[in-house]
């Protein structure tokens, strides 16, 4: 059974930092690519970053790109994404992914419909 569990959102004032921890159930990093993907009101939601089960890949969305970065240690079951230079638009809900079937990250950052395994969501705000 694919479980995951996101932590350590909050609220950050624009320019500060946030690190967000996704704890995997056990095995599922081995097999399953991770995403990190976000939904603000009234938006769809959007692949912000995506990690291949090896790690050696990943893929980040022009939004968050150089500021934000994901990376995984299997041996803790637990995917990270660090955001830098946090800016009010980076508000939103914040999920954890998992998926096996889609042949790359990029397309799993793409096709947030398509994403089967997710975890409940957290509060990212950035605001003075």
């Amino acid at each position: 059974q694919v479980q995951l569990v996101e932590s350590g959102g909050g609220l950050v004032q624009p320019g500060g930092s946030l690190r967000l921890s996704c704890a995997a159930s056990e095995f599922i990093l081995d097999y399953y690519a991770i995403g990190w993907f976000r939904q603000a009101p009234g938006k769809e939601r959007e692949g912000v970053s995506c990690i291949s089960s090896s790690g050696g890949s990943t893929y980040y969305a022009d939004s968050v790109k150089g500021r934000f970065t994901i990376s995984r240690d299997n041996a803790k079951n637990t995917v990270y994404l660090q955001m830098n230079s946090l800016k009010p638009e980076d508000t939103a809900v914040y999920y954890c992914a998992a998926e096996w079937r889609i042949a790359t990250i990029q397309a799993m950052c793409a096709r947030a419909r398509e994403v089967n395994y997710w975890g409940q969501g957290l509060q990212v705000t950035v605001s003075s």
